[in-house]
C-alpha cells in the first residue's frame, strides 16, 4: 500500500506520484490542502518520517513569512498549530509505504520507498532524467 499525501498544484507532488503510478502502485491520494489535518496525523507522520514542524515547514510559496513562522524563536508547537490552520505550510510529497514515510523532496527520493521501481525511462515534467531506458537512475 502506498499513500501520498498531494498536492496537486505542486510539481514536486506530481512527479512523486507519475513514479509512485509508473512503479505500477495505485496510491491513496490524500489531498491535504482540501482535507486538512489534524494534530495527531502531523505528530505521528512528523515522527515516522524523522521530520520535526520545522524541518516540515514549506517557507517557499506559503504564508510561513507573513506569519512570523521563521523567526528562530518560534517553537515547534507554534509552527504545528499554524499548520492546522494552514495545511499549506506542511512541505510535500509526504509518501507511507511498508517501508517507511518520507518527506520525498526530490521527487526521486521517492524510489527508495518503493519495493519495486518503473520499467525504462522515466521523466520529471521538466524533462530531468529519472530513470534511464535500463531502470537506473543517471
Amino acid at each position: 500500500m502506498v499513500v501520498i499525501h498531494h498536492n496537486p498544484e505542486c510539481g514536486t507532488s506530481r512527479n512523486v506520484l507519475n513514479i509512485i503510478k509508473a512503479a505500477g502502485y495505485t496510491p491513496t491520494l490524500i489531498e491535504y490542502i482540501k482535507e486538512g489535518w489534524t494534530k495527531p496525523q502531523l505528530q505521528v507522520l512528523f515522527a515516522a518520517a524523522g521530520l520535526t514542524p520545522k524541518t516540515a515547514l514549506r517557507v517557499t510559496k506559503s504564508p510561513a513569512k507573513e506569519l512570523g513562522l521563521l523567526d528562530d524563536s518560534i517553537t515547534d508547537e507554534a509552527i504545528l498549530e499554524a499548520m492546522l490552520t494552514h495545511p499549506i505550510l506542511v512541505n510535500r510529497p509526504i509518501v507511507c509505504t511498508a517501508k517507511g514515510v518520507k518527506l520525498c523532496r526530490p521527487s526521486e527520493s521517492v524510489l527508495s520507498l518503493l519495493a519495486q521501481w518503473p520499467q525504462g525511462e522515466l521523466y520529471k515534467e521538466d524533462g530531468e532524467m529519472i530513470l534511464n531506458s535500463e531502470g537506473k537512475q543517471p
